[in-house]
């Protein structure tokens, strides 16, 4: 929709109704944009204001309100600029209102404000609004403050500024059984795209998945303890909602500390974690150097709700939300690795804090933000939403699923859990009232289960034999049938090759004491030589020792193997690619010894085969540790065959059923059944 100076918008079916149904709580979002351009204050300020003088369909009267609007920012909003301006202006008249953030700190017994525009980290305040409004005292609250001035003899002349009244920008009154009821007035795509206007989109420019994925950035703002992640590329409005539609979040950039998030010990202020509905972490990226010890309170934190601070635990209501840019398109990222390479070694390394995420919104289906997105048409004050998302934290709809449905057997405890908080969310910001059709129902049961399975996949892919089962579904209680859900990025995730590789270069597995499995590209490649063994950089420790040990069977072995000519004549260059990423110890001789043998032979090995098992230093085979984990991964990233050592074998019994139908076992008991039969010569 084109949009000039001096014509207003083309008002739809959905602008009247809102209008008539809810007179006074909507306002025309393109106000918004007009006057933001001419004052970087937050949205929630602006709509307050806006709210205020132009919540009317009548042209005249927004022209006049939005005249109100404009000269009380230029009345009242101080730019940073301006601050000794608005210093003489209180001073000369002895007192003046205007808007600003307010901070409060206590310095030994006494409390001060900091007046972040006004440029003023003195100013005095009077107790009772440190008391009211827990919010002053981390991160600060936006507020209409009347200052004035008076010059204190005791303290010659410092510190002149006092806070006469400080009012919070935020509805006054809020009534939550009105809002429900009002919602019942509004057909579910109406109030879809209803509340995503009010986030201030233009609902027609998106498809209904589009729309969804948007509501799910509020769910952190309505459910208590949601753990959310984003991750796509820049521009997309990632953090908008969390910095700009409500005033009871707190959104941080850079590293932070365990006091701040969680208090102090002696309990002398909260934490963020205990004062904010939302903290969100920005450019997750930038927490390389948080302390190891945020990280671990916050895995408590996010599992419970609860964490220890001295003697004490302590709870938080407050939701996580994290935002990371991604730096490749989507299908690299699902071909190269995993979908939280963009987040820090703090929190991509640490697979218990990644399991206690709730939801993975996919960041790289959202479109750049361009001027279609963004609409003419009316929405919620701001404040009126932040209010209704807020108050509806304290309902729950996390039983709402059983009334129709029951989750699959592949759904663990924490996978139930926030599947049920994610529908619970979506429920709050799209049927507040209750009233749900099943179809409605399903389509954010969908959603909910796919967010939470796209965290899963990864943990699978991260080579953990305990995230295996990630076959997410739900049966519908009344047909009894069984329903999939998918994620849609999930194509390309097979490691393992289904086609013939080149001489020297095959796939190999090993398992470390926890059942964590690491996969390996391992090549081997000759140049001209003197049988001397070249490692690269990445083979290192019991990995570089068990090759070493593999290389010295080979030279013993040279003559038996009728190789013994091409292995004095060759150098071994030797690089192993660690394809799941998670530094899982490995012993990988007989892998090394085909390998080795393949490219001495110039015969390649059995297209989609794993090779498995060590060997002694006098040339003996070593079983592996645990068959169930490697090949398990092995079949989730396309093997076809696996060369497993004949002590494994009594082992076979263990492994899933699925796995023995997609794996081919080919058993070895020594080096040269190993070597003939994965290359398969005679």
């Amino acid at each position: 929709m084109t949009m000039t100076n001096d014509k207003a918008p083309v008002r739809d079916a959905l602008d009247d109704k809102v209008n008539r149904v809810l007179a006074g709580k909507v306002v025309r979002k393109d106000l918004v944009r007009k006057v933001k351009v001419g004052a970087n204050v937050p949205v929630f300020v602006l709509e307050y204001l806006l709210g205020k003088y132009c919540a009317s369909s009548d042209e005249m009267a927004i022209r006049m309100g939005l005249q109100v609007v404009n000269d009380t920012l230029a009345e009242n909003y101080i730019r940073p600029d301006e601050s000794t301006k608005a210093k003489i202006r209180v001073k000369e008249e002895n007192g003046h209102t205007f808007i600003d953030k307010v901070k409060v700190r206590m310095v030994d017994s006494a409390y001060w404000a900091e007046v972040t525009n006004f440029g003023d980290k003195h100013v005095h305040i009077p107790v009772d609004y440190v008391r009211k409004y827990d919010r002053l005292a981390t991160g600060g609250i936006w507020a209409q403050i009347d200052m004035r001035f008076e010059s204190d003899d005791e303290e010659k002349g410092k510190n002149p500024f006092w806070i006469q009244k400080l009012t919070p920008i935020q509805v006054a009154t809020f009534d939550l059984d009105e809002y429900r009821k009002l919602r019942a007035e509004f057909t579910t795509d109406e109030w879809l795209d209803f509340v995503l206007r009010s986030m201030g989109y233009e609902s027609t420019a998106m498809d209904r998945r589009l729309k969804l994925l948007f509501l799910t950035r509020l769910i952190p703002l309505c459910e208590r303890n949601f753990n959310l992640v984003e991750l796509g590329p820049r521009g997309t409005g990632k953090s908008y909602a969390i910095q700009e539609l409500s005033p009871y979040t707190a959104l941080l950039t850079g590293t932070t500390t365990v006091a701040n998030l969680f208090g102090h010990q002696q309990d002398r202020y909260k934490g963020l974690l205990q004062i904010w509905d939302v903290v969100g972490f920005d450019e997750v990226a930038d927490l390389q150097k948080m302390p190891k010890e945020v990280i671990t309170m916050m895995k408590t934190y996010c599992e419970s709700g609860q964490f220890q601070r001295g003697q004490e635990m302590m709870a938080g209501y407050s939701s996580i939300a994290m935002f990371g840019n991604t730096q490749q398109p989507i299908d690299v990222m699902v071909q190269t690795g995993h979908l939280f390479a963009p987040m820090p070694d703090v929190i991509r390394d640490d697979m218990a804090f990644i399991d206690r995420l709730h939801f993975y919104l996919p960041g790289w289906e959202v479109p750049k933000m361009h001027q279609e997105h963004f609409t003419n048409h009316y929405g919620f004050v701001v404040d009126y939403l932040a209010e209704a998302l807020r108050e509806m934290r304290k309902l729950n709809f996390t039983e709402v699923i059983d009334h129709h449905f029951s989750l699959g057997a592949h759904l663990n405890a924490r996978d139930r859990k926030a599947v049920r908080r994610s529908v619970s969310g979506l429920m709050k910001i799209l049927h507040p009232h209750g009233e749900v059709s099943c179809e409605d129902l399903e389509e954010i049961l969908g959603l909910a289960m796919e967010g939470r399975r796209r965290v899963k996949e990864q943990l699978k892919k991260m080579g953990s034999f305990e995230y295996h089962q990630t076959s997410f579904s739900y049966l519908d209680s009344e047909s009894g049938e069984e329903r999939f859900v998918g994620v849609p990025e999930q194509g390309g995730r097979d490691l393992i090759s289904s086609d013939p590789l080149a001489p020297g270069t095959l796939y190999t597995a090993s398992v470390s004491g926890d059942g964590t499995v690491g996969l390996y590209r391992m090549e081997v490649s000759l140049s001209s030589g003197t049988a001397k063994l070249k490692l690269a950089g990445g083979v290192s420790g019991d990995m570089k020792a068990s090759v070493q040990r593999a290389f010295g069977c080979l030279l013993s072995a040279k003559t038996d193997f009728g190789v013994s000519r091409e292995v004095d004549t060759s150098d071994f260059h030797v690089e192993v690619m660690d394809l799941l990423g998670n530094k899982v110890t490995a012993e990988l001789g007989v892998a090394f010894f085909v390998a080795a043998y393949s490219a001495l032979r110039k015969a390649a090995p059995q297209a989609a085969l794993l090779v498995l098992g060590d060997l002694s230093v006098q040339g003996n085979v070593k079983a592996v540790r645990s068959l169930t984990e490697p090949l398990q991964v092995a079949m989730d990233n396309g093997a076809k065959r696996a060369l497993i050592p004949i002590e494994n074998k009594r082992q076979f019994l263990d492994v899933n059923p699925d796995v023995l139908e997609q794996v081919d076992p080919i058993f070895f008991g020594d080096l040269r059944q190993a070597a003939f039969k994965a290359l398969g010569l005679n």
